[in-house]
């Protein structure tokens, strides 16, 4: 019993570090500007949320979690995947994004918990990308 109380806790508390995460780069002119196109969206719904958080794992794990990264500062693209534009508007692009933002050292290959709350935050902004975007079209069909 313990041990699951203790876990939901754990859940929360890193639930609650994402949102406050989100909110803080959501003030950031230059983060808040990064948007999913159609494209992006389409691409979502094509592939399921699953396969779009592997994606994630898969590109933070090779990309931006070794020691030291290859070309580090340049291995994200803009756009292309959905990931990669979650991982500019999270700051979450290379290690010295990384370490500004959210205060992971570089020099050190990511650890798994720093890996999963990386994940977490870049599909909590894609969550909140498509709640935008179904608000939108929810709102340009009653209106027009």
């Amino acid at each position: 019993m313990f041990l699951s109380v203790r876990a939901n806790l754990g859940i929360r508390l890193m639930r609650n570090r994402i949102v406050e995460t989100l909110d803080k780069l959501k003030r950031s002119s230059f983060r808040s500007k990064f948007k999913l196109n159609q494209r992006d969206l389409v691409y979502i719904q094509n592939k399921g949320i699953e396969t779009i958080r592997k994606h994630a794992f898969d590109f933070i794990t090779s990309r931006v979690g070794p020691q030291f990264p290859k070309n580090d500062g340049k291995q994200t693209p803009r756009k292309g995947h959905p990931v990669f534009v979650a991982q500019h508007a999270t700051g979450t692009c290379c290690r010295g994004c990384i370490e500004k933002w959210h205060g992971i050292k570089r020099g050190n290959a990511l650890t798994d918990r720093q890996i999963t709350f990386i994940v977490d935050l870049i599909m909590g902004w894609i969550e909140r990308q498509m709640v935008v975007h179904l608000t939108n079209q929810c709102i340009n069909t009653k209106s027009g």
